[in-house]
């Protein structure tokens, strides 16, 4: 019996959907993180959603540096895939 061989696309795609849940895991964990650092927000899905109807003003001016400035790091680190600034 000969072993079954598998063709090149097959493995790259298997490693691609590996590579997918790999980055399911990050989002995740980065949400999460958001989510710790600030309890009392409705943090949705998409941070570019939360940074763009985000409306100026709605906060104290030091509570609005904090969120928005947390919301783009975390934004940024799912784009990039990177640990947080120190």
């Amino acid at each position: 019996m000969s072993a079954l061989r598998l063709p090149g696309f097959v493995r790259r795609l298997s490693g691609a959907a590996q590579a997918g849940e790999a980055g399911e895991d990050w989002a995740g964990h980065v949400r999460s993180e958001l989510a710790l650092e600030l309890p009392d927000e409705d943090i949705g899905e998409d941070l570019d959603d939360c940074l763009d109807f985000y409306e100026m003003g709605s906060k104290p001016r030091c509570e609005e540096v904090e969120y928005l400035g947390l919301v783009q790091d975390a934004r940024d680190r799912l784009l990039w895939g990177r640990e947080p600034r120190s």
